[in-house]
């Protein structure tokens, strides 16, 4: 049986997840799973950048464990673990930041815009994100990443410091290549659709969470901004609004763009906005019932989650030893 080449994702269990995230990532990973040697982490050391709440940060761990799960992501597929429960995350992490120059943190565009929204607590963990992304990669020798334009600089800076260790020291890791997803729909903020929907949005009218409940979802399409006049037509310059809640119907009711406009021909802004409404709650409703039911099984998910940290400690340790190997630690 040939080898599937290995892919690595993560998300953060910080907020909660929007449609949008589910439309950009995990919708995605269903696929992947069939095809690649994935996997899956939730990022909680790259969380704890920004001050959280300790108890709610350790209930929103395990809450996207079940959520991946209830999206359809499969533990017998893919190996799906926490973060810091592989240290070598960290560890390689120190080493990384030898390979890479000051200069680079400082010209990366989340850190500044990080801190400019967390002016209060610029900390160097907020700098270094970026090589504790590229230890995430590089740790499981992943020839592939599954990334958006906002997350390109990333993989490119976790590209440059891999060929600065192998171009140092002989070849040791794998430099990653952009699995640039075909995206269905770019799924933009409700009440301004000039702008991603971003789980972390001042406005959380403008945001669908995953774990909205149906009057939620069906109050805030109601709010959600239009345009002039009536048509319904997909025209993103002049009709965002119309054409952000085109694409959210067109992805949840797998429906292609010319059909939904055909089949609003003549509708109202209200009743179309409820139909919208009415379709995501639909489709939200099982996988919000199949996570409840998973949280209920506590002993299930910390068992999903011993084996995803045995397998990924398992590679990240060849890894990690390789690495050491070459920068000269005696190891015993």
């Amino acid at each position: 049986m040939e080898d599937k080449k290995v892919l690595y994702s993560a998300i953060q269990p910080t907020n909660n997840l929007t449609i949008g995230n589910y439309v950009g990532a995990i919708k995605n990973w269903l696929n992947l799973q069939e095809n690649y040697d994935c996997y899956f982490s939730i990022a909680n050391m790259h969380a704890i950048t920004v001050r959280q709440n300790p108890a709610e940060l350790r209930q929103k761990t395990l809450a996207l464990l079940a959520l991946y799960i209830a999206c359809g992501i499969d533990p017998e597929k893919c190996c799906l673990y926490v973060q810091s429960h592989v240290p070598a995350h960290a560890e390689l992490c120190w080493v990384l930041n030898t390979f890479t120059y000051v200069g680079e943190m400082e010209r990366m565009t989340q850190f500044k815009d990080k801190s400019l929204r967390h002016a209060e607590n610029i900390n160097m963990g907020l700098m270094d994100y970026p090589v504790l992304m590229a230890a995430d990669i590089l740790l499981y020798q992943a020839q592939y990443v599954p990334v958006g334009e906002d997350q390109r600089q990333h993989l490119e800076i976790a590209r440059d410091i891999a060929q600065r260790f192998n171009n140092a020291l002989t070849p040791t890791f794998t430099v990653p290549e952009g699995l640039f997803m075909k995206v269905g729909a770019k799924i933009n903020d409700l009440q301004d659709p000039s702008k991603k929907m971003s789980k972390s949005a001042e406005n959380p009218n403008g945001s669908i969470f995953l774990t909205d409940d149906r009057d939620t979802i069906i109050r805030k399409f109601k709010r959600a901004v239009t345009d002039s006049g009536s048509e319904i037509k997909y025209d993103p310059m002049s009709k965002p609004g119309v054409s952000n809640l085109l694409s959210i119907y067109s992805v949840f009711a797998d429906k292609s763009i010319a059909e939904a406009e055909s089949e609003f021909n003549g509708v109202g802004y209200g009743d179309f906005k409820l139909a919208v409404g009415e379709t995501v709650a639909d489709r939200l409703a099982p996988v919000q019932a199949e996570q409840a039911k998973l949280l209920a099984d506590k002993e299930y998910l910390n068992t999903v989650l011993k084996k995803g940290a045995e397998r990924a400690m398992k590679t990240a340790g060849r890894t990690l030893s390789k690495v050491y190997k070459k920068i000269g630690f005696y190891q015993i």
